[in-house]
Protein backbone atom coordinates (compact mmCIF):
# COMPACT_ATOMS: atom_id res chain seq x y z
CA UNK A 1 0.00 0.00 0.00
CA UNK A 2 0.98 4.04 -0.57
CA UNK A 3 1.57 5.53 2.54
CA UNK A 4 -0.81 8.18 3.95
CA UNK A 5 -1.34 11.24 1.88
CA UNK A 6 0.15 10.11 -1.04
CA UNK A 7 -0.93 11.71 -4.39
CA UNK A 8 -0.10 9.02 -7.14
CA UNK A 9 3.40 8.66 -8.55
CA UNK A 10 6.13 11.41 -8.00
CA UNK A 11 9.20 12.10 -10.19
CA UNK A 12 12.15 12.71 -8.39
CA UNK A 13 15.27 15.38 -9.14
CA UNK A 14 16.75 12.44 -11.06
CA UNK A 15 13.75 12.30 -13.21
CA UNK A 16 13.00 8.66 -12.01
CA UNK A 17 9.55 7.53 -11.37
CA UNK A 18 8.81 6.41 -7.70
CA UNK A 19 5.32 5.05 -6.88
CA UNK A 20 6.52 2.13 -4.68
CA UNK A 21 5.61 -0.22 -7.70
CA UNK A 22 8.11 -3.53 -8.47
CA UNK A 23 11.52 -2.37 -8.45
CA UNK A 24 11.58 -3.64 -12.25
CA UNK A 25 9.68 -0.58 -12.91
CA UNK A 26 11.42 1.73 -11.21
CA UNK A 27 14.88 0.77 -11.89
CA UNK A 28 13.70 2.00 -15.39
CA UNK A 29 15.66 4.99 -16.61
CA UNK A 30 13.97 7.49 -18.21
CA UNK A 31 15.23 10.06 -20.38
CA UNK A 32 15.39 13.42 -18.51
CA UNK A 33 13.77 15.49 -20.34
CA UNK A 34 14.00 19.05 -18.33
CA UNK A 35 18.04 18.46 -19.12
CA UNK A 36 16.97 18.38 -22.63
CA UNK A 37 14.38 20.71 -22.80
CA UNK A 38 17.27 23.09 -20.90
CA UNK A 39 19.73 21.96 -23.58
CA UNK A 40 17.36 22.54 -26.58
CA UNK A 41 16.41 26.52 -25.07
CA UNK A 42 20.02 27.09 -25.00
CA UNK A 43 20.72 25.56 -28.10
CA UNK A 44 17.63 27.84 -29.82
CA UNK A 45 19.24 31.06 -28.03
CA UNK A 46 23.11 29.75 -29.65
CA UNK A 47 21.41 29.50 -33.19
CA UNK A 48 19.59 33.29 -32.92
CA UNK A 49 23.24 34.82 -32.06
CA UNK A 50 24.94 32.58 -35.08
CA UNK A 51 22.33 33.64 -37.45
CA UNK A 52 21.81 37.83 -36.29
CA UNK A 53 25.84 37.60 -36.44
CA UNK A 54 25.49 36.67 -39.95
CA UNK A 55 23.13 38.84 -40.94
CA UNK A 56 25.03 41.80 -39.13
CA UNK A 57 28.15 40.83 -40.63
CA UNK A 58 26.90 41.00 -44.57
CA UNK A 59 25.12 44.71 -43.44
CA UNK A 60 28.52 45.97 -42.21
CA UNK A 61 30.14 44.75 -45.28
CA UNK A 62 28.12 44.77 -48.33
CA UNK A 63 25.60 46.66 -46.76
CA UNK A 64 22.48 43.95 -47.62
CA UNK A 65 20.78 41.43 -46.12
CA UNK A 66 22.56 37.96 -46.77
CA UNK A 67 21.10 36.22 -49.96
CA UNK A 68 21.10 32.72 -48.11
CA UNK A 69 20.26 33.76 -45.15
CA UNK A 70 17.02 31.29 -45.29
CA UNK A 71 19.35 28.31 -46.05
CA UNK A 72 21.65 29.25 -43.31
CA UNK A 73 18.78 29.44 -41.35
CA UNK A 74 17.59 26.38 -42.07
CA UNK A 75 21.44 24.37 -41.81
CA UNK A 76 21.95 25.78 -38.37
CA UNK A 77 18.28 24.83 -37.06
CA UNK A 78 18.99 20.89 -39.15
CA UNK A 79 22.80 20.53 -37.49
CA UNK A 80 21.60 21.80 -33.53
CA UNK A 81 18.48 19.55 -33.97
CA UNK A 82 20.74 16.31 -35.47
CA UNK A 83 23.10 17.18 -32.24
CA UNK A 84 20.43 17.92 -29.33
CA UNK A 85 17.99 14.19 -30.70
CA UNK A 86 21.73 12.17 -30.53
CA UNK A 87 22.05 13.23 -27.33
CA UNK A 88 18.61 12.80 -25.79
CA UNK A 89 18.30 9.39 -27.40
CA UNK A 90 22.44 7.91 -27.07
CA UNK A 91 22.85 10.10 -23.91
CA UNK A 92 20.00 11.74 -22.07
CA UNK A 93 21.41 12.37 -19.07
CA UNK A 94 24.29 14.13 -19.80
CA UNK A 95 25.05 17.61 -19.01
CA UNK A 96 23.04 20.01 -20.66
CA UNK A 97 25.44 22.90 -21.01
CA UNK A 98 28.44 21.79 -23.12
CA UNK A 99 26.68 21.19 -26.18
CA UNK A 100 24.89 24.74 -26.42
CA UNK A 101 28.35 26.49 -25.72
CA UNK A 102 30.11 24.68 -28.27
CA UNK A 103 27.16 25.58 -30.71
CA UNK A 104 27.64 28.96 -30.06
CA UNK A 105 31.54 29.05 -30.63
CA UNK A 106 31.14 27.11 -33.26
CA UNK A 107 28.62 29.83 -34.98
CA UNK A 108 30.26 33.11 -33.63
CA UNK A 109 33.82 31.15 -35.56
CA UNK A 110 31.33 30.60 -38.73
CA UNK A 111 30.34 34.30 -38.76
CA UNK A 112 34.20 35.77 -38.28
CA UNK A 113 35.15 33.06 -40.94
CA UNK A 114 32.06 34.59 -43.21
CA UNK A 115 33.36 37.64 -42.47
CA UNK A 116 36.66 37.17 -43.40
CA UNK A 117 35.81 35.48 -46.82
CA UNK A 118 33.95 38.20 -48.03
CA UNK A 119 37.21 40.48 -47.69
CA UNK A 120 38.15 38.00 -51.02
CA UNK A 121 41.06 36.71 -51.79
CA UNK A 122 42.68 33.51 -50.84
CA UNK A 123 39.77 33.10 -47.85
CA UNK A 124 37.09 33.53 -50.74
CA UNK A 125 35.70 29.88 -50.00
CA UNK A 126 36.37 29.01 -46.27
CA UNK A 127 32.51 29.47 -45.81
CA UNK A 128 31.45 26.98 -47.72
CA UNK A 129 34.23 24.60 -46.34
CA UNK A 130 33.47 25.89 -42.75
CA UNK A 131 29.94 24.69 -43.47
CA UNK A 132 31.17 21.18 -44.15
CA UNK A 133 33.60 20.44 -41.75
CA UNK A 134 31.02 21.43 -39.44
CA UNK A 135 28.45 19.25 -40.41
CA UNK A 136 31.06 16.94 -40.37
CA UNK A 137 31.82 17.34 -36.85
CA UNK A 138 28.55 16.91 -35.72
CA UNK A 139 28.19 13.62 -37.65
CA UNK A 140 31.60 12.79 -35.94
CA UNK A 141 29.71 13.66 -32.34
CA UNK A 142 26.87 11.59 -33.01
CA UNK A 143 28.72 8.54 -34.29
CA UNK A 144 31.07 8.69 -31.02
CA UNK A 145 27.89 8.88 -29.05
CA UNK A 146 26.53 5.73 -30.84
CA UNK A 147 30.44 3.52 -30.64
CA UNK A 148 31.16 4.44 -27.36
CA UNK A 149 28.29 3.22 -25.46
CA UNK A 150 30.65 2.76 -22.46
CA UNK A 151 34.29 4.42 -21.10
CA UNK A 152 35.36 1.32 -20.13
CA UNK A 153 35.77 0.07 -23.77
CA UNK A 154 38.38 2.30 -24.13
CA UNK A 155 40.39 1.81 -21.15
CA UNK A 156 40.51 -1.90 -22.48
CA UNK A 157 41.59 -1.52 -25.40
CA UNK A 158 44.65 1.13 -24.01
CA UNK A 159 47.27 -0.32 -25.75
CA UNK A 160 45.98 -0.33 -29.56
CA UNK A 161 44.90 2.94 -28.72
CA UNK A 162 48.14 4.44 -27.79
CA UNK A 163 49.42 2.69 -31.17
CA UNK A 164 46.84 4.32 -32.84
CA UNK A 165 47.82 7.63 -31.57
CA UNK A 166 51.68 7.34 -31.90
CA UNK A 167 50.96 6.62 -35.72
CA UNK A 168 48.60 9.33 -36.36
CA UNK A 169 51.22 11.52 -34.32
CA UNK A 170 53.96 10.38 -36.61
CA UNK A 171 52.04 9.72 -39.44
CA UNK A 172 53.09 13.47 -41.27
CA UNK A 173 56.74 11.70 -41.48
CA UNK A 174 55.84 9.56 -43.91
CA UNK A 175 57.35 10.62 -47.32
CA UNK A 176 54.61 11.27 -50.32
CA UNK A 177 52.10 11.71 -47.73
CA UNK A 178 52.84 14.34 -45.18
CA UNK A 179 52.89 17.85 -46.12
CA UNK A 180 55.17 20.76 -44.93
CA UNK A 181 53.53 23.88 -44.55
CA UNK A 182 54.58 27.06 -43.11
CA UNK A 183 57.56 25.16 -42.14
CA UNK A 184 55.88 22.49 -40.10
CA UNK A 185 55.04 19.14 -40.90
CA UNK A 186 51.82 18.37 -39.42
CA UNK A 187 49.71 17.82 -42.34
CA UNK A 188 49.05 14.57 -44.71
CA UNK A 189 47.31 14.59 -47.88
CA UNK A 190 44.97 12.34 -50.09
CA UNK A 191 44.51 13.37 -53.10
CA UNK A 192 42.80 16.97 -52.62
CA UNK A 193 42.03 16.34 -49.28
CA UNK A 194 44.46 17.93 -46.16
CA UNK A 195 44.29 16.59 -42.65
CA UNK A 196 46.23 16.94 -39.61
CA UNK A 197 46.47 13.76 -37.97
CA UNK A 198 47.90 15.43 -34.84
CA UNK A 199 44.39 16.50 -33.82
CA UNK A 200 42.99 12.66 -33.61
CA UNK A 201 46.38 11.56 -32.04
CA UNK A 202 45.62 14.03 -29.02
CA UNK A 203 42.58 12.44 -28.04
CA UNK A 204 43.96 8.93 -28.49
CA UNK A 205 46.91 9.58 -26.23
CA UNK A 206 44.87 10.96 -23.49
CA UNK A 207 43.05 7.72 -23.47
CA UNK A 208 46.27 5.76 -22.97
CA UNK A 209 47.50 8.41 -20.49
CA UNK A 210 44.52 7.96 -18.22
CA UNK A 211 44.21 3.99 -18.88
CA UNK A 212 48.26 4.47 -17.47
CA UNK A 213 47.99 6.32 -14.59
CA UNK A 214 45.22 4.75 -12.97
CA UNK A 215 46.88 1.35 -13.47
CA UNK A 216 50.35 2.61 -11.74
CA UNK A 217 49.10 5.21 -9.63
CA UNK A 218 50.17 3.68 -6.38
CA UNK A 219 53.58 3.41 -7.69
CA UNK A 220 53.70 6.63 -8.93
CA UNK A 221 52.31 7.70 -5.37
CA UNK A 222 54.06 5.94 -2.75
CA UNK A 223 57.77 6.98 -1.36
CA UNK A 224 59.59 3.54 -1.39
CA UNK A 225 63.23 4.33 -1.64
CA UNK A 226 65.09 5.35 1.61
CA UNK A 227 67.58 7.43 2.13
CA UNK A 228 69.23 7.57 5.17
CA UNK A 229 65.89 8.28 7.69
CA UNK A 230 63.84 9.61 4.99
CA UNK A 231 61.68 7.93 2.44
CA UNK A 232 61.83 8.98 -1.14
CA UNK A 233 59.96 8.01 -4.40
CA UNK A 234 61.62 5.63 -6.17
CA UNK A 235 63.52 7.76 -9.39
CA UNK A 236 62.19 4.73 -11.55
CA UNK A 237 58.50 6.39 -10.92
CA UNK A 238 60.14 9.55 -12.82
CA UNK A 239 60.76 7.29 -16.54
CA UNK A 240 56.82 8.23 -17.85
CA UNK A 241 57.62 11.95 -17.38
CA UNK A 242 61.48 11.38 -19.34
CA UNK A 243 59.31 9.63 -21.92
CA UNK A 244 56.55 11.97 -22.06
CA UNK A 245 59.20 14.53 -22.54
CA UNK A 246 61.95 12.69 -24.31
CA UNK A 247 58.96 12.37 -27.14
CA UNK A 248 57.45 15.53 -26.58
CA UNK A 249 61.04 16.68 -27.75
CA UNK A 250 61.20 14.39 -30.78
CA UNK A 251 57.42 15.84 -32.32
CA UNK A 252 59.39 18.79 -31.94
CA UNK A 253 62.32 18.19 -33.72
CA UNK A 254 60.85 16.07 -36.37
CA UNK A 255 57.42 17.78 -36.98
CA UNK A 256 59.49 21.49 -36.50
CA UNK A 257 56.41 22.27 -33.80
CA UNK A 258 56.22 23.24 -30.44
CA UNK A 259 52.69 23.79 -30.12
CA UNK A 260 51.47 20.61 -30.21
CA UNK A 261 54.75 19.07 -28.22
CA UNK A 262 53.66 21.61 -25.61
CA UNK A 263 50.12 20.65 -25.76
CA UNK A 264 50.69 16.89 -25.64
CA UNK A 265 53.45 17.31 -22.84
CA UNK A 266 51.29 19.51 -20.21
CA UNK A 267 48.36 17.44 -20.66
CA UNK A 268 50.28 14.31 -19.41
CA UNK A 269 51.91 16.24 -16.90
CA UNK A 270 48.62 17.63 -15.80
CA UNK A 271 47.08 14.28 -16.07
CA UNK A 272 50.01 12.81 -13.96
CA UNK A 273 49.67 15.25 -11.01
CA UNK A 274 45.64 15.06 -10.94
CA UNK A 275 46.86 11.06 -10.40
CA UNK A 276 49.20 11.52 -7.86
CA UNK A 277 49.01 14.85 -5.74
CA UNK A 278 52.70 15.24 -6.64
CA UNK A 279 53.90 18.58 -7.06
CA UNK A 280 57.36 17.38 -7.42
CA UNK A 281 56.46 15.88 -10.67
CA UNK A 282 54.70 19.25 -11.88
CA UNK A 283 58.15 20.63 -11.15
CA UNK A 284 60.51 18.35 -12.86
CA UNK A 285 58.36 18.10 -16.06
CA UNK A 286 58.10 22.48 -16.30
CA UNK A 287 61.93 21.92 -15.57
CA UNK A 288 62.25 19.09 -18.83
CA UNK A 289 60.17 21.34 -21.07
CA UNK A 290 61.80 24.30 -20.20
CA UNK A 291 65.03 22.54 -21.36
CA UNK A 292 63.78 21.27 -24.02
CA UNK A 293 62.55 24.94 -25.46
CA UNK A 294 65.94 26.23 -25.12
CA UNK A 295 67.54 23.58 -26.57
CA UNK A 296 64.58 23.90 -29.88
CA UNK A 297 65.04 27.47 -29.29
CA UNK A 298 68.66 27.28 -30.07
CA UNK A 299 68.63 24.51 -33.31
CA UNK A 300 65.85 25.29 -34.76
CA UNK A 301 64.86 28.40 -36.91
CA UNK A 302 61.34 28.22 -36.35
CA UNK A 303 61.31 28.12 -33.04
CA UNK A 304 63.58 30.94 -32.83
CA UNK A 305 61.58 34.00 -34.67
CA UNK A 306 58.88 32.57 -32.85
CA UNK A 307 60.74 33.60 -29.91
CA UNK A 308 62.41 36.35 -31.09
CA UNK A 309 58.62 37.97 -32.69
CA UNK A 310 57.42 37.42 -29.24
CA UNK A 311 59.55 39.75 -27.47
CA UNK A 312 59.93 42.35 -30.10
CA UNK A 313 57.34 41.96 -33.43
CA UNK A 314 58.36 45.83 -34.12
CA UNK A 315 61.88 45.05 -34.83
CA UNK A 316 60.59 43.39 -37.69
CA UNK A 317 56.92 44.95 -38.65
CA UNK A 318 57.51 44.37 -42.04
CA UNK A 319 59.17 41.01 -41.82
CA UNK A 320 58.06 37.99 -39.29
CA UNK A 321 56.64 40.57 -37.14
CA UNK A 322 54.08 41.32 -38.98
CA UNK A 323 50.92 39.27 -38.24
CA UNK A 324 51.92 40.14 -34.47
CA UNK A 325 51.99 44.04 -34.93
CA UNK A 326 48.67 44.30 -37.20
CA UNK A 327 47.13 41.73 -34.67
CA UNK A 328 48.09 43.90 -32.29
CA UNK A 329 46.85 47.13 -33.97
CA UNK A 330 42.97 45.66 -34.55
CA UNK A 331 43.09 44.35 -31.12
CA UNK A 332 44.06 48.08 -29.98
CA UNK A 333 41.27 49.97 -33.04
CA UNK A 334 38.60 47.74 -31.67
CA UNK A 335 38.66 49.34 -27.77
CA UNK A 336 35.74 48.06 -25.51
CA UNK A 337 32.76 47.97 -27.86
CA UNK A 338 34.74 47.35 -31.07
CA UNK A 339 34.20 49.11 -34.57
CA UNK A 340 31.02 47.00 -35.22
CA UNK A 341 30.74 43.41 -37.39
CA UNK A 342 31.75 44.07 -40.90
CA UNK A 343 33.71 47.13 -40.24
CA UNK A 344 37.12 45.82 -39.42
CA UNK A 345 39.93 45.26 -41.83
CA UNK A 346 40.47 41.06 -41.26
CA UNK A 347 42.36 41.43 -44.95
CA UNK A 348 45.74 43.31 -43.04
CA UNK A 349 46.44 40.16 -41.34
CA UNK A 350 47.86 37.30 -42.96
CA UNK A 351 46.18 34.05 -42.46
CA UNK A 352 43.11 35.43 -40.16
CA UNK A 353 41.25 32.67 -40.28
CA UNK A 354 43.34 30.35 -38.63
CA UNK A 355 45.72 31.76 -36.36
CA UNK A 356 44.31 35.20 -35.78
CA UNK A 357 40.68 35.06 -35.65
CA UNK A 358 41.23 35.95 -32.05
CA UNK A 359 42.66 39.29 -33.55
CA UNK A 360 39.58 39.91 -35.61
CA UNK A 361 37.03 39.28 -32.80
CA UNK A 362 38.31 41.65 -30.75
CA UNK A 363 38.75 44.41 -33.52
CA UNK A 364 35.01 43.86 -34.73
CA UNK A 365 33.28 43.24 -30.86
CA UNK A 366 36.02 44.98 -28.83
CA UNK A 367 36.75 44.05 -25.43
CA UNK A 368 33.73 42.79 -24.65
CA UNK A 369 33.43 40.51 -27.75
CA UNK A 370 36.61 39.03 -26.83
CA UNK A 371 35.75 38.75 -22.80
CA UNK A 372 32.60 36.60 -23.77
CA UNK A 373 34.65 34.40 -25.50
CA UNK A 374 37.07 33.88 -22.81
CA UNK A 375 34.14 33.05 -20.20
CA UNK A 376 32.53 30.92 -23.15
CA UNK A 377 35.57 28.90 -22.96
CA UNK A 378 35.72 29.19 -18.95
CA UNK A 379 32.28 27.76 -18.88
CA UNK A 380 33.33 24.45 -21.14
CA UNK A 381 36.47 24.23 -18.92
CA UNK A 382 33.95 24.53 -16.05
CA UNK A 383 31.15 21.71 -17.08
CA UNK A 384 34.27 19.38 -17.91
CA UNK A 385 36.07 20.33 -14.20
CA UNK A 386 32.31 18.62 -12.76
CA UNK A 387 32.29 15.95 -15.20
CA UNK A 388 35.71 15.06 -14.18
CA UNK A 389 34.69 15.38 -10.09
CA UNK A 390 31.81 13.61 -10.59
CA UNK A 391 33.09 10.17 -12.82
CA UNK A 392 32.41 7.79 -11.04
CA UNK A 393 35.40 5.35 -11.81
CA UNK A 394 39.25 6.61 -11.81
CA UNK A 395 39.75 6.22 -15.81
CA UNK A 396 36.30 8.19 -16.52
CA UNK A 397 37.51 11.00 -13.74
CA UNK A 398 40.86 11.03 -15.28
CA UNK A 399 39.91 10.72 -19.28
CA UNK A 400 37.88 13.99 -18.13
CA UNK A 401 40.18 15.73 -17.03
CA UNK A 402 42.62 15.21 -19.82
CA UNK A 403 40.43 15.70 -22.30
CA UNK A 404 39.54 19.14 -20.37
CA UNK A 405 42.67 20.19 -19.72
CA UNK A 406 43.29 20.37 -23.44
CA UNK A 407 40.48 22.25 -24.65
CA UNK A 408 41.24 24.86 -22.41
CA UNK A 409 45.14 25.17 -22.51
CA UNK A 410 44.81 24.99 -26.15
CA UNK A 411 42.74 27.94 -25.82
CA UNK A 412 44.88 29.58 -23.58
CA UNK A 413 47.73 28.58 -26.06
CA UNK A 414 46.22 30.75 -28.95
CA UNK A 415 44.81 33.65 -27.13
CA UNK A 416 47.92 34.18 -24.90
CA UNK A 417 49.81 33.80 -28.11
CA UNK A 418 47.50 36.75 -29.82
CA UNK A 419 47.73 39.24 -26.30
CA UNK A 420 51.82 38.42 -26.59
CA UNK A 421 51.50 36.55 -22.94
CA UNK A 422 52.94 33.65 -24.52
CA UNK A 423 55.04 33.25 -27.84
CA UNK A 424 53.25 31.86 -30.75
CA UNK A 425 52.47 28.30 -31.48
CA UNK A 426 50.47 27.55 -34.29
CA UNK A 427 47.48 26.19 -32.44
CA UNK A 428 44.00 27.07 -33.13
CA UNK A 429 41.26 28.54 -31.40
CA UNK A 430 38.65 25.80 -30.64
CA UNK A 431 35.60 25.37 -32.26
CA UNK A 432 36.16 29.23 -33.45
CA UNK A 433 39.01 28.73 -36.09
CA UNK A 434 38.90 27.67 -39.54
CA UNK A 435 40.08 24.05 -39.80
CA UNK A 436 38.46 20.82 -40.32
CA UNK A 437 40.65 18.30 -38.36
CA UNK A 438 40.73 20.47 -35.70
CA UNK A 439 36.59 20.92 -36.03
CA UNK A 440 36.26 16.94 -36.22
CA UNK A 441 38.58 16.01 -33.29
CA UNK A 442 36.96 18.47 -30.79
CA UNK A 443 33.65 17.32 -31.40
CA UNK A 444 34.90 13.94 -30.83
CA UNK A 445 36.35 15.21 -27.17
CA UNK A 446 32.85 16.76 -26.35
CA UNK A 447 30.99 13.32 -27.13
CA UNK A 448 33.70 11.64 -24.89
CA UNK A 449 32.75 14.04 -22.34
CA UNK A 450 29.08 13.89 -22.74
CA UNK A 451 29.45 9.83 -22.25
CA UNK A 452 31.24 10.14 -19.37
CA UNK A 453 28.59 12.68 -17.94
CA UNK A 454 25.67 10.48 -18.94
CA UNK A 455 27.06 7.41 -17.12
CA UNK A 456 27.72 9.32 -14.10
CA UNK A 457 24.14 10.47 -13.88
CA UNK A 458 22.38 7.41 -14.71
CA UNK A 459 24.54 5.85 -11.59
CA UNK A 460 22.77 8.48 -9.46
CA UNK A 461 19.73 8.07 -11.03
CA UNK A 462 19.97 4.20 -10.57
CA UNK A 463 21.23 4.72 -6.87
CA UNK A 464 18.59 7.17 -6.02
CA UNK A 465 15.89 4.59 -7.71
CA UNK A 466 17.50 1.62 -5.24
CA UNK A 467 17.21 3.68 -2.52
CA UNK A 468 13.60 4.55 -2.84
CA UNK A 469 12.33 1.14 -3.91
CA UNK A 470 14.07 0.31 -0.10
CA UNK A 471 12.46 2.90 1.21
CA UNK A 472 9.03 2.11 -0.16
CA UNK A 473 9.54 -1.76 0.77
CA UNK A 474 10.20 -0.34 4.48
CA UNK A 475 7.13 1.88 4.64
CA UNK A 476 5.10 -1.49 3.13
CA UNK A 477 6.07 -3.44 5.76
Amino acid sequence: MSPPGSVGPTVDDGGVRNDGSASRAVLRLPKLTYRRRTELGLLTMAAVVTVGGYVLVDLGAKGKIPADLAAFCGIIVALSLVAHLATRWLAPQANPVMLPIVALLNGLGFDFIARISASGGPYAHETQYQAAWTAVGVLAYVVTLAVIRRTVDLERFRYLVALAGVGLLLLPLVPKIGLDINGARLWIHVGTLTFQPVELAKLALCFFFASYLVEKRELLSTRTMRVGNHLYPDPRALGPIAVAWGFAMVVIMAERDIGFAALLFVTFITMLWLTTGRFTYLAVGLLLFAVGAWFASQHFGQVSVRIATWLDPWKTPLGSGYQVVQSQYALGSGGVGGLGLGLGHPQLIPVASTDFIFSIIGEELGLLGTTTMVFAFVLLVGAGIRTALAARSDFARLTAAGLTTIIGFQAFFIMGGITRLLPLTGITLPFVAYGGSALISNYILVAVLMRISNETDETAARERAELSVRLSQRIDR
